[in-house]
């Protein structure tokens, strides 16, 4: 035991840490947390939506034009657009069949 006490004569407690409130001043600006789901905002979840519908859109324009001369694409999907429905109907003369 006293070998204990001669070795815990040098040390002092632990000190507590003190916790103060910061200085806001009234100055200065508002800080406030934005909400966020996955750490993507509102306004660059609208944004991100946006840019990709816009690439969709486009991809999905480019996919059936590009496949319009399938037949069954044609027939299936194409002449049933309004409007414009009948430049896609394709009339076979009768002389080839």
């Amino acid at each position: 035991m006293i070998t204990n006490t001669r070795r815990l004569i040098g040390l002092k407690p632990a000190k507590q840490l003190m916790r103060y409130s910061s200085y806001k001043s009234p100055h200065g600006p508002k800080y406030a947390v934005q909400p966020n789901i996955g750490g993507f905002t509102l306004k660059q979840a609208k944004t991100l939506g946006i840019t990709l519908g816009g690439f969709g859109g486009v991809a999905g324009f480019f996919a059936l034009f590009f496949l319009g001369d399938v037949p069954r694409v044609r027939k299936d999907i194409l002449e049933k657009v309004p409007f414009i429905g009948s430049h896609f109907k394709k009339e076979i003369p009768a002389s080839d069949n």
